[in-house]
């Protein structure tokens, strides 16, 4: 049990960690760092990592066509709809809007990926 809990603590702080390191740059000016920080998958990389030690590169590789088709089908309209309601009705309605779209086709590429059992354990 306390390997679980000591591996978890360990995932959340370097979640953590880029997280306050991308809003740190952004905050101090650095924008270029922090744009260039944001667009590395850093919870991709950090999960990856965790997920290849504990289950192996199989179950990697599963999760990222998993991840990639669902970045597509859900980040993409959030993306969009942010980038094109925010100078229009103001960032946080933006993003509102951008992640109300990101849950539903969110979960309906979730209800897909379910019903056809597709990516292994997904």
């Amino acid at each position: 049990m306390w390997h679980f809990i000591k591996s978890y603590g360990i995932y959340f702080l370097t979640g953590g960690l880029f997280t306050t390191l991308i809003v740190a740059l952004e905050e101090n000016g650095e924008r270029l760092l922090s744009g260039f920080a944001t667009l590395i998958p850093v919870f991709t990389l950090v999960a990856y990592f965790f997920i290849g030690e504990s289950r192996g590169g199989a179950a990697v590789g599963q999760h990222a066509w998993f991840v990639l088709i669902g970045t597509i089908v859900s980040w993409v309209p959030y993306m969009v709809l942010v980038a094109i309601l925010a100078p229009k009705i103001g960032s946080k309605a933006a993003i509102g809007v951008g992640l109300l779209a990101f849950f539903l086709c969110a979960f309906a590429y979730l209800e897909i990926v379910y019903h056809y059992r597709l990516f292994g354990e997904a």
